[in-house]
Order: structure tokens, then sequence, then C-alpha cells
């Protein structure tokens, strides 16, 4: 499976009143593995920069006055992600600026070009509910060091975002659950000592089964309702 991780920076927080991305990051990722392909560009947003959001990533419109339009970058980006299952946290802000760079193109939504999107703040909310799940937390949840993110940049958060995803998604990655300390019992040389064959089988008694039965009556007498177990200890 080939999947592409995402984020953007932009000059402000709606593209509806006229803000545009200024920088793209992306990261490839085949079966859970990043590979060494990546998309990134700064991007001329033709605008002023909203002082909230300069805070935030540190571009200037200097600095962006010299690198190329979105519609220069938009067949490299469309060529790196046609396909692909994309994943970004908080997708709904990312897809709102590229659709909207898109349109302004004349070209379909950029979402089309996905096979899935995933969203991973929706997930960390589902697997995290009322905690934070900025990227920043999450890092910090599953120790993945951001010590060098000291402004957000799409590239670095990208390949952030893809540890986490990672972390977030991981399940049982082998079939043994080693969970024994297999060196308990073992001798001076390691290997582990047979286990005994004549081990002595303990069946409760008709007089335990008796006790049993008696506290399973006073409890169902004291909460006026049978137990959950009941009707399988009646089987």
């Amino acid at each position: 499976m080939r999947q592409v991780i995402l984020d953007t920076e932009t000059t402000g927080l709606n593209p509806a009143t006229g803000d545009r991305i200024i920088e793209i990051g992306c990261v490839e990722m085949f079966d859970r593995r990043l590979t060494e392909r990546t998309f990134h560009y700064y991007v001329n947003p033709e605008r002023d920069i909203d002082a909230g959001a300069f805070a935030v990533h540190g571009l200037s419109r200097e600095f962006l006055s010299d690198k190329p339009v979105f519609g220069n970058i938009v067949e490299q980006l469309i060529e790196f992600v046609d396909g692909a299952e994309i994943v970004i946290h908080n997708a709904a802000f990312d897809l709102g600026f590229l659709d909207n760079e898109f349109a302004l193109l004349k070209r379909p939504p950029f979402r089309n070009l996905a096979a899935k999107i995933t969203d991973t703040l929706l997930d960390a909310r589902q697997m995290f509910p009322g905690k934070r799940n900025s990227l920043d937390a999450l890092c910090e949840r599953f120790s993945i060091s951001n010590q060098h993110r000291t402004l957000h940049g799409a590239l670095l958060d990208a390949q952030l975002l893809a540890e986490v995803y990672v972390a977030m998604t991981r399940g049982q990655e082998d079939l043994s659950i080693d969970l024994i300390d297999y060196t308990v019992g073992a001798d001076a040389s390691g290997h582990t000592k047979a286990l005994p064959t004549d081990l002595k089988a303990l069946v409760a008694s008709d007089d335990d089964i008796a006790q049993h039965e008696k506290i399973l009556a006073d409890i169902a007498k004291a909460s006026k309702k049978d137990s959950v177990w009941s009707p399988l200890n009646a089987a």
C-alpha cells in the first residue's frame, strides 16, 4: 500500500477570505515504511502573511517572493500523490486550502486524487478522548522526539506525522507473544529445566461446589436479580 503523509503551511486560517498555501511537504510510505521520496516546495502566495501565521511558521512574504506560484508546482504534486492514501493531521484544514488552490486553477478538487484520506486528528480523538491531540502532544505521547521543531514546517511536520501515524496504528507485528521470562527455572548454563510430569490435578469437591452455589444464591438475593454468570453456571 502506498501512502503519502502531507502537511501545509498557509498565510492564515481561511481560504474563503483569500488565504493561500505557502509551503507543502509530503513524504511517501510503502507498506508502513518510509521511502526516500519526498515532495517539498515553498510557494509564493502573492499576498501578505498574517501576523499570527507568521508567528507559527516564520515564513515571510519577502522570503517567499522568489518562490514558484502554486500553478507552477501543481503537476508535480499531482504526480506525487495520485492514487495514494493521503494521511493528514486535521485533514479538513489542509484539504480546504488544497481544494481552493485547485479551484483557482479550474481543476477538480485535490481530494479526488486520493484513494483514501486518513485524518490522524480524528483518529487520535477517538483513541484519546478528552486529551490534547496536537502533533506535539502525540509526539510526546508516543515518545517521538520533536526537539528540533522550534517552528512549524511542512516537510518536518509530515515526517513527524509519519512516525506518529505508524505508532498510532501499530498492532501486533509478530505472531509470537513473548511475555514469558524463559530464564525463570533455567539452570546455570541457561537451559530451561524440563517441567515435571507428575503435576497433581485439583478438582472441586461436592462440598466446594455446594459452598460456591450458596455464595451465588446470597449474591442474587442481595441484588434481587440473578448474577450475569448464572446462565453460564447453569449450562
